[in-house]
């Protein structure tokens, strides 16, 4: 008689536990939020140098030039052709729009006002990842949430910096195309990769970023600091490549919407980082503000 052993499928055999996931997330999560966090001081120092248009085309471009060398290199599959609209949606939302926007905001408001703005994004995210990805958080989540994001604009009326009603418009559309961006990336990395979305987002805008950016550097007006390169510099490698290696990693391990709900740190964390490297002031209320926000972003993780 021939005895059966009986053995689990190997992807049972080697799924981490939900509990890891979540804790990976987690993790993830956190380190792409700190990178993020200091975008806008980063941009607002190269600002200096470079015009807005052409700061966006040429992060852009260089981080598509690094990420095709990438690609090549560890020989990684290209996207299926049905790919290729939710990619169109990434490039749109986190490679150019974003970053455009909040570099012509950035113009007319302080990087420690727009971080401000960065507390509408865990709503956007949440939005349009149970638009786009049928996520269905629960009430109680949806409730933290608006919590969480209702104390952070108490906040940002108590004023975080000069502002205008154009710049603080310029955010509002920036949040809007980026939580878009998030989304429809979150759901591509759950098959493709986290790195490898952003990778192939920003390869897919070269054709535009690399002739506009080389046709507009030779004929930029201001000189270029080293202060000016230092933020380019990460706004190109951290910004638009490694914060999303682990952001799209972990809203893809951790789900759209509740993940999405550590980015309500990220304004209190820009406020500080804009005061460390710009010397922007910082009120005195931001340290109890954050720790509410915090409670409410991990309330609404529990919840969801």
């Amino acid at each position: 008689m021939t005895t059966r052993i009986l053995t689990a499928p190997p992807q049972a055999r080697t799924a981490p536990p939900a509990g890891a996931l979540r804790k990976g997330a987690l993790r993830d999560g956190l380190v792409g939020v700190a990178i993020f966090s200091g975008t806008l001081a980063a941009t607002r120092l190269a600002l200096a140098s470079f015009e807005p248009i052409a700061l966006t085309l040429t992060r852009a471009a260089l981080a598509g030039l690094v990420a095709a060398a990438v690609l090549m290199v560890l020989r990684q599959p290209v996207p299926r052709r049905s790919d290729l609209a939710a990619l169109a949606v990434v490039t749109g939302g986190v490679v150019l729009g974003f970053p455009l926007f909040t570099a012509f905001a950035l113009g007319q408001i302080g990087a420690g006002r727009a971080s401000v703005f960065v507390r509408l994004l865990p709503l956007a995210t949440s939005l349009f990842g149970a638009l786009r990805a049928g996520e269905r958080p629960s009430r109680a989540f949806w409730l933290l949430s608006a919590l969480g994001s209702a104390v952070t604009a108490a906040f940002a009326g108590r004023g975080a910096g000069p502002g205008s009603l154009f710049g603080d418009g310029l955010m509002l559309a920036a949040i809007l195309v980026c939580g878009l961006g998030y989304a429809e990336g979150a759901r591509l990395a759950r098959r493709l990769g986290g790195w490898q979305v952003v990778a192939w987002a920003t390869v897919l805008a070269l054709p535009a970023t690399l002739p506009a950016a080389l046709w507009l550097l030779p004929t930029h007006p201001r000189p270029v600091t080293p202060t000016a390169l230092a933020g380019l510099a990460y706004v190109t490698m951290l910004s638009a490549l490694v914060g999303f290696v682990f952001w799209y990693r972990a809203l893809a391990r951790g789900g759209i919407a509740v993940t999405g709900q550590l980015q309500l740190l990220q304004p209190f964390l820009g406020i500080g980082i804009a005061a460390l490297v710009l010397g922007e002031a910082v009120d005195p209320m931001m340290p109890l503000v954050a720790a509410a926000v915090a409670a409410c972003a991990a309330g609404a993780r529990r919840l969801a």
